[in-house]
């Protein structure tokens, strides 16, 4: 189990950098993701293939799996559109509401009973994600993407929990984002039409960000998150993640000098945030079979 954790906070530690490369990235977030995708597809492939690793699945798995991969890359583009009409301290913060979202959905989807515990800590962090949302009028955008990013990150880990009884984590990987990627070129076009890019070939400068990003952030950190999934709930995985806010935001802070755009209720709501997962550490801490989530 401690090993599941260590692995955890490691990709959350990732995580907490992928709002400051979508931001240093130019391109539209619906093809940032896009070549998220592309790049990170490319990569497993060639890595299973050397590893002599490339499984084969059903085409009726392939479908199911897409599913899953259509949710992460939405979540995405989301996540992404958060980060460029808000900026990336708010976007990782509001994505602390997968905590909430998490503790209503998981009991639906896993047939399990709700917790009420978890939903109080889940809306702690709503709390937090509200205060923010009322005093910065100027990112209402932004935080509404936030707030729909949230929810997709909240349903990605409940499914690949199931998902993860059938596949091993290097192939349910491939096959959601290879899924992901099919689905998300039908969806784009569309996206477009609201949210038409200025252009849609990386620069070169992107094209590096891209790379860290697609290896870093994604291939690794997914392979982590995936294999910590085994040992843990969605909902503690998902709270955990609040801690990416705290990352997301330092180094927002270091890179953008974004302190200098929040004000205090910024932080009363971070605050927030912070006192759930700090909660929840000390739940799981004093009651640890609740970490098996089975």
């Amino acid at each position: 189990m401690k090993k599941a954790f260590i692995q955890l906070h490691i990709a959350v530690f990732l995580a907490g950098f992928t709002a400051i490369l979508g931001k240093l990235i130019e391109l539209n977030e619906g093809l940032l993701v896009w070549y998220r995708l592309f790049i990170s597809v490319i990569i497993i492939a060639v890595i299973s293939l050397l590893k002599g690793e490339l499984q084969g699945i059903r085409r009726r798995d392939f479908f199911r799996i897409s599913r899953v991969g259509l949710i992460l890359a939405l979540h995405w583009v989301t996540f992404y559109g958060s980060v460029k009409y808000a900026n990336a301290s708010v976007a990782v913060v509001c994505i602390s509401g997968a905590g909430f979202f998490s503790a209503l959905l998981e009991p639906i989807i896993l047939n399990k009973k709700i917790v009420i515990v978890e939903l109080i800590l889940g809306l702690l962090a709503i709390v937090g994600i509200y205060v923010i949302f009322d005093f910065h009028p100027q990112y209402q955008v932004g935080i509404i993407f936030g707030i729909i990013s949230a929810f997709g990150s909240a349903l990605f880990p409940i499914y690949n929990k199931r998902l993860l009884n059938d596949f091993s984590a290097e192939t349910l990987i491939l096959f959601e984002f290879a899924g992901g990627l099919l689905l998300l070129s039908c969806f784009l076009p569309f996206y477009f039409l609201e949210f038409s890019p200025a252009y849609f070939w990386p620069s070169g400068t992107d094209w590096i960000w891209l790379l860290v990003l697609s290896v870093f952030c994604t291939v690794i950190a997914f392979d982590l998150q995936l294999q910590s999934l085994k040992k843990i709930s969605a909902f503690t995985q998902n709270l955990t993640y609040n801690l990416e806010p705290v990352y997301g935001v330092l180094l927002a802070f270091v890179v953008f000098k974004e302190h200098n755009m929040l004000n205090t209720h910024f932080y009363i709501g971070v605050g927030f945030i912070v006192l759930a997962v700090l909660l929840q550490t000390i739940r799981i801490t004093l009651s640890p079979s609740r970490i098996k989530g089975n």
